[in-house]
């Protein structure tokens, strides 16, 4: 099996279709197509089913994924002792994080970088979704999750606390809510259930259970904004609203906390540009 081929496989059996495998891969979807057509011919086997709601694996594609797995993970395997072992203060690292971990702290960090290593390319990508380090979807993530993967490198950045908030136009119109009454009476912001499960139940130890819903988000920053329209009651970073005029914490003795790690895998802890970036983010975190 051709790795060529075989990673273009592995991203359609992800992603179920052309256009959605293309676009993972940075190719077009003809590519995707012949690449398949020539891993089909070459094992003499069809791999995939074509319906309308996209691409089904086989049986014989089914076989294939755990081959085909094994062939990503030794060259990823290979990638990473290659780049541990490069000296050079140049080149791309990709580095995944949430958007509010980037703006708040991040990007600092790398301006710094930046001024003393010029030649080092950033490749920022944020989400709250979990990239995997195994599978080179980047180099370094600054995580609000200590990873549990023996493979990975881990390092403590910060304990942060977590408050109630709102903006003074909607306590004035609403009145603050009353301590035990699962917020009776009051609007809420919160993050969607794949991002933070347990705002369904209580914000910073609060239960939310006679609350009404204004909007679900499913990121750091709209939890801030729709925070500063008004909308209702949040829970947000303390570093992050208390700096904010727009906003008014509530019960200030209600406070939750999260840790912030860094995280890399071993094999790239000798790459010099890593490194750098590493050392650049430990040293931003150590600052603030």
């Amino acid at each position: 099996m051709d790795w060529d081929n075989a990673r273009i496989f592995l991203a359609l059996y992800r992603a179920g279709t052309l256009r959605a495998a293309a676009g993972q891969l940075q190719v077009d979807q003809a590519t995707v197509g012949r690449r398949l057509a020539a891993l089909e011919t070459s094992l003499g086997a069809r791999l995939f089913l074509r319906t309308p709601s996209g691409y089904l694996a086989t049986p014989a594609g089914e076989l294939a994924v755990r081959a085909a797995e094994l062939m990503e993970q030794a060259a990823h395997q290979f990638q990473r002792e290659l780049l541990g072992i490069d000296n050079r203060l140049s080149g791309t690292v990709r580095l995944s994080t949430t958007d509010t971990l980037a703006s708040h702290s991040v990007i600092a960090a790398m301006r710094q970088l930046h001024a003393a290593h010029p030649a080092i390319r950033i490749v920022l990508s944020t989400s709250t979704e979990i990239t995997s380090l195994t599978r080179r979807e980047a180099d370094l993530a600054v995580r609000t999750l200590r990873p549990t993967d023996p493979d990975l490198i881990s390092r403590h950045l910060a304990k942060r606390s977590m408050g109630l908030y709102a903006t003074a136009d909607y306590l004035r119109e609403r009145g603050e809510p009353q301590a035990g009454t699962a917020l009776a009476g009051h609007d809420i912001v919160i993050y969607q259930r794949s991002v933070a499960p347990r705002h369904r139940e209580r914000i910073c130890g609060e239960p939310v259970a006679n609350a009404r819903v204004a909007m679900e988000v499913n990121s750091g920053l709209m939890l801030l904004e729709a925070a500063r329209a008004g909308l209702g009651i949040t829970e947000l970073p303390c570093h992050m609203a208390a700096t904010d005029p727009s906003l008014v914490r509530l019960w200030p003795e209600r406070v939750d906390h999260y840790d912030v790690w860094l995280v890399m895998h071993s094999d790239l802890n000798r790459s010099a540009r890593v490194r750098a970036v590493a050392d650049a983010i430990i040293a931003g975190f150590a600052a603030e």
